[in-house]
């Protein structure tokens, strides 16, 4: 039985890829089975110990030997000891001594052929069991879970054979939707029901006629039920005959119902293109779930609509009233819609018309009024929800509304009395003295009087006084020849130069022509004279060429 080690870590790996099993378990099943094998080969018993068999997991080499104990004399078991005199004469490269290990080497080689068989069958029935291990390990997270596998083998009166990967599962044909027919190679969906560890292999039960495979196609396609903002309450089905499927929120905007069918039910329908590949196709009914035994079972039994129910609670037991032309629609082909109505709401529900209903005085609630009880019963919910909250609140929270978790109020400043420092405290009594101070207001009363037509009265002219100064007069000439000069650069449009100069001339004048009163007798007539000249020829040197519409604007914007 040669063994080549790298052909062995070749198959390890193989193994390992396609079966899932670790190369570590199989190098363990490999090391167990040889040594049984071994055992049995050189005549010792199961329950012996001494035969130590090692592989290499980096090059495959495979080492096997038998350990006895070097004793005196054997007296009790010659498979495990070895007298020291014979231990001596068959390996004389060492001296040995009681209590030492005398070794036997071997090899896989030295191994019968019964033998190799046998650890070839050990080795089987190992990996049958790792095998299971994994599979049972691997699944059984994945009950109530869809897997997608490929159909491997057909038969048409059984079912069909499915790959799921490193396994394959038998899909009865009880266990799927109606008449659909599949072909090898088809992809398919499988809903795993549960996962037993067999005898010999993981057992993996799936199915497509479940509720389970239902409510995992409504998850894929319906995101407010993959988010949790709708729930299915239950589900009752009759594979490739009709569904009922009760679904709810807490969201008082939202209609749990619509929001399942979707647009001109685009999303019911990509639903129901998944149930089967038969010619009949499985109805889907959507029902709002109420805590209302009456509502619910009337949503339950939609497409027909029922006017009346009575309900006995204690009992589990219904009768729904409905319409003489609805009774049919109401029961259902073969009693279909009923039974899974009653499914639905574990309630046992009898379905009577009106006439029935009239000859027998059968008494019982309306649609309207068992409406009208759910919504009294939503509108006291949501008030004690919201009071609920707001106690809540009030209870963990010692701040106001809306400030930030943590916030501290802010406490009143304390001030710890020194009494070792008197500067501090009369400053402070001084403070406190100066903050008491209120100063008296004086109170006026206004007093009302009749509206009069006032007369006009002459305003009385200001007397002229005559007005002195101290500036000196080189300052005042200074002075004024600023002035002169800014005068001068306010002039905007050259054909209104002229204009502005007698203006000029005018306010200059009367700035110094006012009366004797008002004069200041600061300059002589011949200086007065002398400085107008000066004006005058610095107007004349001005340049002319200057484009003042350039300036226009800005001149503009000074004057406002």
């Amino acid at each position: 039985m040669a063994i080549n080690g790298a052909e062995l870590l070749a198959a390890l790996n193989d193994i390992e890829s396609s079966k899932g099993i670790s190369k570590k378990v199989i190098l363990d099943a490999l090391k167990e089975a040889m040594v049984k094998g071994y055992k049995k080969q050189i005549g010792g018993r199961e329950d012996d110990d001494n035969i130590v068999v090692t592989i290499d997991p980096e090059t495959g080499n495979i080492d096997m030997y038998q350990v006895k104990k070097v004793v005196k004399e054997v007296e009790e078991d010659d498979f495990k000891e070895i007298s020291v005199e014979d231990a001596n004469e068959l390996d004389k490269t060492k001296k040995y001594k009681v209590g030492d290990d005398f070794i036997i080497p071997s090899s896989p080689d030295d191994l019968t052929k019964a033998v190799a068989m046998s650890i070839k069958n050990i080795l089987k029935q190992k990996f049958a069991e790792a095998e299971k291990d994994v599979l049972f390990e691997t699944f059984k997270d994945k009950i109530g879970t869809m897997i997608t596998g490929k159909v491997e083998k057909v038969d048409e009166r059984t079912g069909v054979s499915v790959n799921i990967g490193r396994t394959s599962v038998y899909l009865p044909s009880r266990y799927m939707i109606g008449d659909e027919k599949f072909k090898v190679g088809d992809p398919i969906k499988l809903f795993v029901n549960k996962v037993e560890s067999g005898t010999k292999t993981a057992k993996i039960e799936v199915s497509r006629a479940s509720e389970g495979f239902l409510k995992c196609l409504f998850t894929e396609e319906i995101h407010e039920i993959y988010d949790g903002t709708i729930v299915i309450k239950a589900i009752a089905r009759e594979a490739g005959e009709r569904s009922k499927v009760a679904v709810y929120t807490e969201d008082t905007n939202m209609d749990p119902a619509g929001a399942c069918i979707g647009p001109n039910g685009s999303r019911i329908q990509k639903i129901v293109g998944q149930l089967g590949n038969g010619q009949a196709k499985e109805k889907i009914d959507i029902i709002t779930y109420s805590d209302i035994p009456g509502l619910y079972i009337m949503e339950a039994l939609k497409p027909a609509k029922v006017i009346g129910i009575n309900v006995d609670e204690e009992n589990k037991t219904a009768i729904a009233v409905v319409k003489d032309d609805s009774f049919s629609t109401a029961i259902g082909r073969r009693g279909v819609n009923v039974r899974l109505a009653s499914k639905l709401t574990n309630y046992k529900v009898d379905v009577k018309t009106e006439s029935q209903a009239e000859e027998e005085g059968l008494t019982y609630q309306t649609f309207e009024d068992v409406k009208q009880l759910d919504e009294e019963q939503k509108t006291k919910a949501a008030y004690e929800k919201l009071v609920s909250q707001y106690q809540g609140s009030q209870e963990s929270q010692d701040v106001l509304p809306g400030l930030p978790e943590g916030y501290v109020a802010p406490q009143a400043r304390v001030y710890q009395e020194d009494d070792n420092n008197e500067e501090l405290q009369e400053a402070l009594e001084q403070v406190g003295e100066k903050e008491e101070t209120v100063l008296p207001v004086k109170e006026t009363k206004v007093e009302e009087k009749p509206m009069v037509k006032e007369e006009a009265k002459e305003v009385p002219q200001e007397e002229k006084k005559e007005v002195k100064t101290t500036t000196s007069l080189e300052d005042l000439e200074k002075s004024l020849s600023e002035e002169s000069s800014k005068q001068a650069n306010k002039s905007t449009r050259r054909s209104n130069k002229k204009k502005k100069d007698e203006s000029e001339d005018q306010i200059t004048k009367g700035a110094l022509d006012t009366s004797k009163s008002e004069r200041m007798s600061i300059y002589t007539e011949e200086e007065l004279r002398e400085m107008e000249e000066e004006e005058r020829e610095e107007e004349d040197n001005y340049d002319d060429d200057v484009d003042y519409d350039e300036y226009d604007d800005y001149y503009d914007d000074d004057d406002r």
